[in-house]
């Protein structure tokens, strides 16, 4: 590791210096770590000691409220005062703007605030970004300012004709109280890396009705009630133990392959000049899978803390088991690798680069689809792209990743529904074609993704246009990851060749989650 002076390993509390020196981790993610640990503890007292049978929710209120504050100032320090600021001034505009416009304003506030803080940590950090700073919060409570301005605006303004199921069931029809809103951004099970959840969620779990609701739905095609609703609470335990399982994964994966393939040697001058083409993108393909597991571990054991708290539940699986995956934000299976179906067996995994944006961070596509793709009447695909990019921040890599993934996002659905019908004949060309399909998204990933990891102009340029040898046009033609900006163009002349056929009127049955991502349309 490189040394850095203590001002810059963190912007919070210097206590776990020793451990940070200790096990070569920096100081910012111990405390990032450590945080996420106790919160884990305090989650399974707070459901054990502090369920709504026992005390009231504003109590629970409470007590999720100041845990989250102590554990962001922890982290943190004086930046924390950012997260406050925001949280405070968005409720003031909540409840003294007109309700026809207070999305749009929550929306310009929350996102212009985030982005005046992204711009000077941009010139406070100087590239040299901490893995955790005070801009991961902020980013969260964004999300929920937001999500919660659109719901009180679906509630209290729009006609029910007008607003989708979805949209029906998640408004909100009265101002939350100040200790609501500030527990519902600020509680200690989320604060951190979040997930961003619903409002109304938030505020059954908080009352005691999250198990009932969830679990209270009707048998497919019967008009008797499961019966679930009326069990005890089920036991998160066995959901936390799988999850805290992955979390362990990802520490072993980080420190022994994570740290061999650093993405910052896909532009060594010396490797570039020197391996082969095909060793270039071998390596890509590589570092990228190896810089993921950092993402799996905040995700995975965030929704682990959720679920110890007894929140997270979204119905009953088709085995009759408790699915605890409404806040998750990964399907790691899905992404990495595949999975072969029961009954007809059929290869379910990542064949489109929709399909892996559907299984990526997947509550802050919730988030997207709800307060920007829903929203507008036009340009839904890249609007969407755009705010995502500057959610992310101002570092010009993230702008080179989501607007590169514009063009390839429309030309992947293009593509699969111009072509897709021909190859469904047999399971033998199908099977061909998912791996093809799936092979084909990897590549893109490693082209796309990699300037959102590379952060700045100039690695990106130097990643984009690395020199092939013009003695071998059978490399030439298969260059996904050096090629001069071929993609770019690819995506862009197929994108406007191809013939926009509508959708399939008979759609595939796939198994999605409730919450799913951006859809075709």
């Amino acid at each position: 590791m490189e040394d850095r002076s203590d001002s810059f390993t963190t912007t919070g509390c210097t206590w776990l210096r020793p451990l940070s020196h200790l096990t070569g981790v920096p100081l910012d993610q111990v405390n990032f770590i450590i945080c996420q640990l106790f919160g884990l503890a305090v989650a399974f007292w707070f459901r054990r000691s502090l369920s709504p049978q026992r005390v009231s929710p504003v109590l629970r209120h409470a007590v999720a409220t100041l845990l989250g504050v102590s554990f962001v100032i922890f982290c943190f320090g004086w930046y924390a005062s950012h997260v406050f600021i925001l949280t405070l001034g968005c409720y003031l505009l909540l409840c003294q703007t007109s309700i026809h416009n207070v999305h749009w304003y929550s929306m310009l506030v929350a996102v212009g605030y985030l982005t005046v803080c992204q711009v000077s940590r941009v010139f406070i950090f100087n590239y040299g970004i901490l893995s955790t700073d005070f801009s991961g919060p902020l980013m969260m409570v964004t999300q929920k300012i937001t999500t919660l301005a659109f719901q009180v605006h679906d509630g209290m303004c729009r006609k029910q004709d007008e607003l989708t199921p979805e949209q029906k069931r998640l408004a909100v029809v009265t101002r939350p109280s100040l200790l609501e809103y500030i527990s519902y951004n600020l509680n200690f099970m989320s604060i951190l890396v979040g997930p961003c959840s619903n409002y109304k969620d938030y505020i059954e779990f908080i009352e005691g009705r999250h198990v009932q609701s969830k679990l209270k739905k009707l048998r497919e095609g019967s008009l008797k009630q499961n019966g679930w609703d009326a069990l005890l609470e089920p036991s998160p335990v066995r959901a936390v133990f799988q999850k805290l399982l992955v979390c362990i994964g990802c520490v072993v994966w980080f420190f022994t392959v994570t740290k061999a393939f650093p993405i910052i040697y896909n532009i060594n001058p010396d490797f570039i000049s020197q391996a082969s083409f095909l060793r270039r993108l071998a390596y890509a393909f590589v570092s990228i899978q190896a810089a993921r597991p950092k993402f799996y571990f905040a995700w995975t054991l965030a929704d682990a803390i959720h679920n110890a708290a007894g929140y997270g539940i979204s119905g009953v699986d088709k085995n009759g088991q408790v699915s605890w995956d409404l806040v998750s934000n990964i399907r790691i299976w899905d992404i990495e690798a595949s999975s072969l179906r029961t009954k007809e067996y059929k290869l379910r995994t990542a064949t489109s680069f929709k399909s892996f944006i559907d299984n990526w961070n997947i509550q802050t596509g919730v988030w997207l689809k709800s307060v920007c793709y829903d929203r507008v009447p036009y340009y839904r695909t890249p609007l969407t792209f755009v705010l995502s990019a500057l959610w992310h921040g101002v570092y010009p890599g993230y702008y080179f990743t989501f607007l590169t993934g514009i063009p390839i996002t429309l030309t992947a659905r293009a593509a699969r529904r111009n072509f897709r019908q021909y190859f469904l004949g047999s399971a033998t060309v199908k099977f061909a074609y998912d791996v093809v399909t799936w092979a084909a998204t990897q590549l893109t990933i490693c082209y796309t993704v990699m300037p959102f990891l590379l952060l700045a102009v100039e690695p990106t340029l130097v990643y984009y246009r690395q020199v092939l040898s013009p003695a071998d046009p059978c490399v030439l033609l298969i260059n996904l990851g050096s090629m001069y900006f071929h993609v770019h163009i690819i995506s862009i002349l197929a994108m406007i060749l191809l013939p926009n056929r509508p959708r399939s009127s008979k759609p595939e049955k796939l198994a999605q989650h409730s919450n799913n991502n951006v859809k075709e349309h």
